[in-house]
Parts: C-alpha cells; sequence; structure tokens
C-alpha cells in the first residue's frame, strides 16, 4: 500500500480541511506532517462549523485514525481548545487521536519571539501569523527544541527553563524589553499557566513512533492520506522566499514529516482556488486590488481562519499553478471555490508574465523582488447560481470550458469541483 497525500497549490487557504473531511471515509488513516497552528482548516456539515489548527481534519470519523505527525509543530494550549472544542460538540478524540513522540514544541516564549522578530523588521516584515512558527523551526534545526516525547521526563521543567531564558535573551538582544513587550491578548505569565496545564492533555494522548506506525500500516494494507497545510507557494524552499513559512509544504516534506520512503508515495491529490488568494507579504502577480479583488474577497469570505486578516484577492495564475504540479508530482486537480466566479461577466486567467519587457512562462529567482507582471487570458462567467449542483453533467457549459482549458495547459485532469463550503456541495467528475 502506499499513502496518498493533499496540498494546496497556491498560497494556502485552498480548502484542504473540506476535501480531507469529503475523501476521509475511504482511508483508514488521516495525518498531518508539517506546520502548525498557523494553519486553519475549516469544515462545515449539518449546519455546524469547525476551524482546525494542528487535529487532522479526519477527526469527524470515529473508525478513522488521525495522527498528528513528527513534522508538525505543537502549542499545547491551541491542541488543548480544539480538543474541547471538538467534546463540546461530541466529536471524541480520545481513541482515534494520536501524536507523534518526535513533534516539536511551540513554547510561550517562541510566541513572543516570533511578535519580536516582526516588529524589529519594519515594513519588511512578512506577515507571521504570531503563532510561534518560526522560532521553533529555529529551535528544532538548531538542536534546541523540545519533543513530545520530552514531556513528563525528569529534566523537562529544566530543559523548558533554560530554552526560555535563551528565548528571553533574544527579545533584549533586540532592544526589547520582555516585560514590557505587549502582544495582543498575549501575556507570558498568564499563557504559561494555560500552556502547563494544557501538557496534562497532551499526557493523555496515546504517543507513537510515527515512522514505524505508518509503515506498519501501509504494510498491513491500511489507506494513508497525508494532510498539508499551507500551500505550495509557501514553502521554505520553493516558495516566495523570504515571505514564506518555515516548513515544506511540498510533497517532499511527506517523507520526512511521516518517516515513509519516497517509493511509499501513491496519489498526489493537488487543491487549487478557481482563483487566487494570498495572506501577508510577499509578491502576488495575479492581485486585484480594486472591486473586482473586493468582490472575490466578499463572495468568498476571504479572511484569515486563523488570523481574521482580509485575504488579497486575484486572478488564478497558471504560471504558478503548473509550477507547484511539477514540484509536487500531482496526479489530480481538486478546484475549489467555483461558486465564488458566478457572479462575473469575464473571469481572467494569468498565462504567463511580462518581465523587463520580455515574455515568460515561469518563475524566475527574481520573482521575490521584481515585479512580474501578468498577461491575461479572458473567459466569459457563467452567471449563474451552481451551489446546488451535485452531478457533473449539470454544470454550466462555460464552466466547464474554464476546466477544461485549465486541464489542457497544465496536463492533469480534476476529480473534485467544490461549489460551496458544505461537504454535501462537492461535485465528482
Amino acid at each position: 500500500m502506499k499513502a496518498d497525500i493533499l496540498l494546496g497549490l497556491q498560497w494556502g487557504d485552498e480548502g484542504k480541511g473540506k476535501i480531507v473531511d469529503v475523501l476521509a471515509p475511504r482511508y483508514h488513516i488521516i495525518t498531518r506532517f508539517q506546520g502548525g497552528p498557523n494553519a486553519g482548516h475549516t469544515i462545515e456539515f449539518d449546519k455546524k462549523k469547525f476551524i482546525l489548527h494542528t487535529i487532522p481534519s479526519g477527526i469527524f470519523y470515529p473508525d478513522t485514525i488521525n495522527i498528528i505527525g513528527n513534522g508538525v509543530i505543537i502549542d499545547p494550549y491551541i491542541l488543548n481548545n480544539e480538543i474541547e472544542n471538538l467534546h463540546n460538540h461530541t466529536v471524541r478524540t480520545d481513541k482515534n487521536l494520536l501524536i507523534s513522540r518526535k513533534a516539536h514544541l511551540i513554547l510561550p516564549t517562541h510566541r513572543m519571539l516570533d511578535a519580536a522578530y516582526e516588529h524589529a523588521k519594519g515594513n519588511a516584515k512578512i506577515g507571521s501569523t504570531l503563532k510561534g512558527i518560526g522560532p521553533t523551526y529555529t529551535d528544532k534545526t538548531a538542536r534546541l527544541g523540545l519533543r513530545i516525547g520530552n514531556v513528563g521526563r525528569t529534566d523537562f521543567f529544566q530543559r523548558y527553563q533554560d530554552l526560555k531564558q535563551r528565548h528571553l535573551l533574544l527579545i533584549q538582544s533586540l532592544g526589547l524589553d520582555h516585560q514590557n513587550f505587549k502582544i495582543e491578548g498575549f501575556t507570558l505569565d498568564d499563557y504559561e499557566q494555560k500552556w502547563f496545564a494544557s501538557l496534562e492533555v497532551i499526557k493523555s494522548l496515546e504517543k507513537i513512533d510515527c515512522e514505524y506506525y505508518i509503515n506498519k500500516a501501509l504494510n498491513n494494507n491500511k489507506s494513508v492520506l497525508a494532510e498539508g497545510a499551507q500551500g505550495t507557494m509557501l514553502d521554505i524552499d520553493y516558495g516566495s522566499y523570504p515571505f514564506v513559512t518555515s516548513s515544506n509544504t511540498i510533497t517532499a516534506g511527506v517523507c520526512t514529516g511521516l518517516g515513509i520512503a519516497p517509493s511509499r508515495v501513491g496519489e498526489v491529490f493537488g487543491i487549487v482556488k478557481a482563483y487566487a488568494t494570498r495572506v501577508g507579504s510577499g509578491p502576488f502577480p495575479t492581485e486585484q486590488d480594486n472591486e473586482e479583488g473586493n468582490i472575490l474577497r466578499e463572495h468568498g469570505h476571504e479572511y484569515g481562519s486563523t488570523t481574521g486578516r482580509p485575504r488579497r484577492c486575484g486572478w488564478l495564475d497558471l504560471v504558478a499553478l503548473k509550477y507547484a504540479i511539477m514540484l509536487n508530482g500531482v496526479t489530480k486537480l481538486f478546484m475549489t471555490k467555483a461558486d465564488v466566479l458566478n457572479t462575473f461577466t469575464t473571469i481572467k486567467v494569468g498565462v504567463k508574465y511580462n518581465l523587463n519587457g520580455q515574455h515568460i512562462e515561469h518563475i524566475p529567482f527574481e520573482a521575490s523582488y521584481e515585479n512580474l507582471e501578468p498577461v491575461y487570458k479572458e473567459f466569459k462567467g457563467w452567471q449563474s447560481d451552481i451551489t446546488n449542483i451535485k452531478k457533473s453533467a449539470d454544470i454550466p457549459k462555460r464552466l466547464t470550458e474554464y476546466i477544461s482549458f485549465i486541464e489542457k495547459e497544465v496536463n492533469v485532469k480534476f476529480g473534485i469541483i467544490s461549489v460551496g463550503p458544505d461537504r454535501n456541495q462537492t461535485i465528482l467528475l
């Protein structure tokens, strides 16, 4: 058996949570392999709405095992709140949520460091979610981090204190007084108390050696779906650096994030919005900072599920999409939020860039600091409500033409078209 992968092909927020929820009944195991509570995967069904930051999106199916893999970083307080919210809605986690011993912990002072680094950058800030993601991954690669397996050991508290003091000295080195450095809704003493109380919940979860567990499951013909967070264009190596996240969001990240060999990768499902969005700073060639962008934002409810910040909105970028498909080895595409384009008379797609007077169809190194002017192809909109469509035969002709054009350009077929936020608003092609 091989593990299938589902990941975002844009700048995150593609609707991964909903699609994982739709696919989950087909799999024995759903597992997160990277990222942390900077993720916000939204699932809607039965007039209920859930936002998951750390827990895999298969948690609503009691017979599906959900694993937080070793490539994920965990804030115990945020995870505890997530678990409590699920329990309040009669969704249990005590039997089907497992956690890797090798997953790293986000300390309260990691969050302070995150804010301090952003503050120090001034106008050059990257738009961090301020969840402590970057500093935690920094400590991981510097071999300083604390892991789930360290919790409960006799030296844990001392190691925690040593790392905390290191962080406070770093904040001081940035010219900031940690005692007076304010983060909205956060004070160190208060958060620290909640953090340590939440560690008791961590202790009650079943801990595993993820690499052995996953490989044994595959050997026993168990089906596995790896759920990505963020998106390809935010990958630490291949995204629009430095305006990226701190982990590998692409297919290759699954191997290190779960402990499986490349030969054990099966299908790669790539999710793409019918348009494009981005949160925070960084290049976004097809951005529409105008009325069209405002319509996309309002019709698509494009506000961050983690931060609440308004997302930047624009047209689909085929150059970036082809790049993401190449990096990930995508075998099947899923389109989300096609319904957001219902009212447009004209829909545009960026098919190439103009860089210093030259037309190019690749993402150059200069993309992080040069303005890439998109060259568009226009399509007539379908101008009809598609939110209640259940069968592919009922898809409007102009939407079919839009889908077919993308498929031909990228040489990958679509398998799902999402026409609304609810799990039932999904067309299987």
